[in-house]
């Protein structure tokens, strides 16, 4: 009996964890909808990029860093312009933040840029910046199958143990006129 108890207390936690878990999921995906924009470099690898709020304004003095996957590779300031720099950079993905946004560039070194490239990085600040979601859970959990795996073991386990209960304690058998008598 004490088992029993365990499995139906063990059931409802595993169910509450599939309710939880897929919101999880969800929220993990919404920053990835940001763009990458192609940007082409000047000579010596340098990315130029400026800032500026929802307005256009150029924002000046505000901090700015630039990283490669989640190692900082450098940082600057901007001039009163809202222009800043970073040099020493070949062809990849960067991330460069500043105060109030970010945003994701894909660098090509010079002369091998796409016709659409960009000669710079424009970085809006004032936007919706979403950051964090997931700092508590390990990446695993928002792993669909495990997901899809906890959900369905959340399903038949209460199935399982009412089949269980069944077997057990079968329903009495109908009384008919007869067995009155």
């Amino acid at each position: 009996m004490k088992s029993m108890n365990m499995i139906k207390g063990l059931a409802v936690v595993l169910a509450t964890v599939g309710v939880c878990l897929p919101q999880c999921a969800v929220a993990a995906q919404l920053p990835q909808g940001k763009p990458i924009t192609d940007v082409a470099l000047q000579d010596g690898g340098v990315m130029v990029g400026q800032v500026v709020d929802t307005a256009g304004v150029p924002q000046k003095d505000q901090p700015v860093s630039l990283l490669g996957g989640k190692q900082e590779l450098g940082s600057a300031k901007t001039d009163a312009n809202g222009y800043f720099a970073f040099s020493g950079l070949r062809g990849g993905t960067y991330q460069v933040v500043a105060a109030e946004g970010h945003g994701a560039y894909r660098t090509w070194s010079p002369g091998t840029a796409p016709p659409n490239a960009q000669q710079g990085a424009l970085v809006v600040a004032g936007q919706d910046v979403t950051r964090g979601q997931l700092g508590c859970l390990p990446c695993w959990m928002c792993n669909p199958l495990v997901v899809a795996g906890v959900i369905a073991a959340a399903v038949a386990i209460p199935v399982a143990i009412s089949s269980s209960d069944r077997d057990r304690n079968p329903p009495p058998a109908p009384v008919t006129p007869s067995d009155i008598d």
